[in-house]
């Protein structure tokens, strides 16, 4: 019989520590499997900020860092520029992405770093304690918008993806979902396109991918998925942006 699954050599054959229904393990076996497919294990270097992935170096079996809240990128830069020959990548979420490290997102992708980022946008802080993040929809209810996001009060959910395209130094961005089967294969395909693009030294490239949070949008993970099909994919709409 013919074979027609295999576990990624670039992932730990371990049981994870997340949630059930988080998307986190589903992203972390696309990025082993991609970094499989490219053959480049042995020269990938991944950065992981404080978040629910900061312990991601568990999972994936070729280099990683951690990075202070925010600063993956920055980390990512210093790294990039000292071994060109690596591929470099950061896996960050929206709270340290689209927030706290916003400063670093902008003048990295500005300056046009060739450098991969695998952005993971679940609305919402997941490892702190489900505050409202960037990201976080209007009339979302969050440990700290117990009665919903409010635009007069809070503002509107940063779209960071479109706002990177808008910069001459970005090659790439394109916002997938995990929320299907058909989504999953689509983000594969994503990823390994940003990854391609640092391969070919073409710049900044990030592949934002909209994942869920049952814990914190206080769903059973079936509506967590439905949840993105039918709310969060009419903010934040599919397809490549740039």
């Amino acid at each position: 019989m013919e074979k027609i699954f295999a576990h990624p050599e670039a992932l730990y054959d371990v049981s994870t520590h997340y949630c059930p229904g988080c998307g986190h393990g589903i992203a972390h076996r696309l990025v082993a499997e991609v970094v499989d497919d490219l053959g480049i294990r042995e020269k990938t270097i991944g950065i992981a900020p404080v978040g629910c992935a900061v312990v991601a170096y568990d999972y994936w079996k070729f280099d990683c860092s951690e990075a202070a809240h925010g600063r993956a990128l920055a980390v990512a830069t210093a790294i990039k520029r000292v071994r060109p020959q690596n591929v470099v990548f950061t896996y960050q979420g929206d709270g340290d992405l689209a927030a706290i490290g916003t400063n670093e997102t902008i003048h990295a992708a500005n300056r046009g770093e060739n450098l991969t980022v695998v952005f993971i946008n679940n609305a919402v802080y997941g490892m702190t304690g489900g505050q409202m993040a960037p990201t976080t929809l209007l009339g979302q209810k969050t440990s700290t918008t117990v009665n919903g996001r409010e635009k007069a009060k809070h503002g509107y959910p940063l779209k960071i993806s479109e706002m990177l395209a808008l910069l001459p130094g970005v090659c790439y961005v394109e916002r997938v979902s995990l929320h299907n089967p058909q989504g999953v294969f689509k983000a594969k395909q994503a990823i390994k396109q940003a990854f391609k693009n640092q391969m070919d030294n073409s710049g900044f490239s990030l592949v934002e991918v909209l994942s869920p949070c049952p814990t914190y949008w206080g769903l059973s993970p079936k509506e967590a998925l439905d949840w993105i099909r039918d709310v969060m994919q009419k903010e934040f709409p599919l397809g490549r942006i740039k």
